[in-house]
């Protein structure tokens, strides 16, 4: 005897309108998960690609190791939306501290316009973008993203003249936070942008950096006229610097930590062999350091997020706390400039990269050793927005410094925020 089928409760429509839109938002989210994979993949596949096609530019094997210092190997026209100028990538001979040689890639803009003097130049000491090859501005899809101003400065009728820094998008290891390579690297591409005949560039010449590059442009400062009398530097402008760098190290969160941190952690044992990483940084620290600084800036940042969401540590201890790490830390504090050499500047107050307090330090360090120092404090801009956003400023204070006009101090000016504590 067969039994009778029971008969199915039918669902509430709502029950099934719940489900339906439950199995809707998964297909959904699949879906869009296979399309970001797929569209990151070939991204990733697209860049590769790119970057393969540009690499002989950056192949150094054909050039002998010595050569003189400034001296452009290779140029290359970049297509860039610039109305005041051109763009070219540039190779050119840089060195160490030491005198050892490197080769540094770059870029130079000279205007469109024709000018029977010499023309001005501005070097452009870029901020951290990470340490892989690919990471080079030079290198970019969008090669003046962070120089957005450029075309401001051309329709003045100065070339402008950019490093990538030796060892980042040419072989070796960038000097992340060493000034006296950063500040030659900064140099030579002023030498570089002289030797292109079109160019007609003059010997006066200012230095903008920007964070990491503001550190170097403080470090131009202080060597440029020893280490390259031919030229004239008219004046410096160091946007939200990396100045008193114990301070910053001490200041740090965990994220910045493997961000910053990573940088540091390859490029300062590198350069100062007193230096072990085992003795300031945890395990998991130790062990992906390497990988985390040779990506860009982005993919750093995300994963130093995801470390931080699970509460990995980058260091066992403060390096500050370190007696070795904290003698390298205080050789890189940026030096104080002498009265002679106009200053300026720049920073945020919302600033969450280097923070305000610690600018308000150096300049308040400056001061105080009478530097001839002015300042553009603001509000409400990300530390990455700042340049942009005091370009009109900075690029009139540059115009006075070639005009010969005296620097306006701002020494006897209140700071707008207190100082942070000095370490030293």
């Amino acid at each position: 005897m067969v039994a009778p089928k029971k008969k199915l409760k039918k669902k509430h429509p709502i029950v099934l309108k719940f489900e339906h839109f439950i199995i809707g938002s998964v297909i959904a989210f699949i879906a869009l998960l296979v399309l970001l994979l797929t569209g990151t993949t070939y991204s990733k596949i697209s860049e590769f690609r790119r970057q393969q096609g540009i690499q002989p530019f950056y192949d150094t094997s054909a050039f002998s190791e010595y050569g003189k210092p400034g001296e452009a190997l290779r140029t290359e026209e970049l297509d860039l939306p610039l109305s005041n100028g051109k763009g070219e990538r540039i190779l050119y001979r840089s060195q160490k501290a030491d005198g050892s040689p490197t080769i540094s890639s770059g870029m130079v803009f000279i205007p469109n316009t024709a000018s029977n003097a010499p023309r001005p130049v501005v070097a452009w000491a870029h901020g951290t973008v990470g340490m892989g090859r690919e990471c080079a501005p030079s290198r970019s899809t969008n090669p003046i993203s962070a120089i957005s101003f450029v075309d401001q400065m051309l329709a003045k009728g100065w070339v402008v003249v950019a490093t990538d820094y030796a060892g980042l998008g040419t072989p070796g290891i960038q000097a992340y936070l060493v000034g006296g390579d950063e500040s030659r690297d900064v140099i030579n591409s002023v030498r570089a942008a002289r030797e292109i005949p079109q160019s007609n560039a003059s010997a006066n010449y200012a230095v903008w950096g920007h964070s990491q590059g503001g550190h170097s442009a403080l470090f131009t400062a202080q060597t440029s006229s020893t280490y390259a009398p031919e030229l004239s530097l008219v004046g410096t402008v160091a946007s939200a610097p990396a100045s008193e760098i114990p301070e910053l190290l001490n200041d740090s969160s965990n994220l910045l930590n493997w961000v910053i941190g990573s940088q540091v952690l390859v490029s300062w044992p590198a350069n100062f062999p007193e230096l072990t990483t085992e003795s300031v940084t945890t395990k998991v620290g130790n062990n992906n350091y390497k990988k985390i600084a040779n990506q860009c800036i982005t993919n750093e940042l995300f994963e130093a997020i995801a470390r931080n969401e699970v509460r990995q540590e980058m260091f066992k201890t403060n390096p500050i706390n370190n007696p070795a790490w904290k003698s390298v830390a205080e050789s890189q504090t940026a030096p104080i400039l002498q009265p002679g050499q106009p200053l300026l500047v720049a920073e945020s107050l919302s600033d969450k990269i280097i923070s305000p307090n610690i600018t308000a330090l150096y300049i308040q360090n400056a001061c105080n050793a009478k530097s001839n120092l002015a300042t553009i404090w603001i509000n409400n801009v990300s530390h990455m927005k700042i340049p942009s956003v005091i370009a009109p400023q900075t690029i009139d204070w540059i115009a006075d410094r070639f005009a010969g006009r005296p620097n306006v101090s701002s020494c006897e000016q209140q700071l707008p925020i207190t100082p942070a504590k000095n370490l030293n």
